[in-house]
């Protein structure tokens, strides 16, 4: 196929063409293991960047633990969905397009990691109470982080083996 013809389309066009010719360049069911972690790696990044900057900003202010988690979710959704919104809209797609780009492509992975990260850091005896010089917060936001990925692939691989979920951000990488 030649592919020269899609170089002088737009992004959307281009997106268009692929979801006819299967999904956003993956076939069902053909996503390999490499590109789920890869896919759930760059939500983790945004995520991260997000929770541990709410967590700082919470504990600065000396907010209390809930407030400080509501801070922590809210910014690594911010975050987490700014890392698409500005690769796709680098590629061409306008901003309505591009927000539902970014709330189709990360929305589940987001929330699968952060119920788990958070959950995690909840449960761990003396983690909420932790301050930010104590390794026990690490700790436990770094295990958090880790075992989110961890179930957070597999999720991921899933979803963009049917199209969904990361995969719709591929049309434009």
């Amino acid at each position: 196929m030649d592919h020269s013809a899609h170089h002088t389309s737009s992004a959307h066009d281009h997106m268009a063409h692929q979801a006819q010719a299967g999904h956003a360049g993956h076939q069902r069911g053909s996503v390999t293991w490499r590109a789920a972690a890869k896919a759930t790696l760059h939500c983790l990044t945004g995520c991260a960047i997000g929770e541990i900057l709410g967590m700082v900003i919470g504990t600065a202010l000396m907010w209390g633990n809930v407030q400080t988690m509501i801070l922590a979710i809210t910014l690594a959704f911010l975050f987490g969905y700014s890392f698409t919104l500005f690769a796709v809209r680098r590629a061409g797609l306008d901003w309505k397009s591009a927000i539902k780009v970014a709330l189709a492509a990360d929305t589940v992975s987001i929330a699968v990691m952060e119920l788990v990260d958070n959950g995690i850091i909840a449960l761990t005896p003396g983690a909420m109470d932790a301050h930010l010089s104590d390794a026990l917060f690490w700790t436990a936001l770094l295990g958090g982080f880790a075992v989110a990925f961890l179930i957070t692939t597999p999720v991921n691989k899933w979803m963009i083996g049917r199209g969904k979920g990361h995969a719709v951000v591929h049309a434009y990488h």
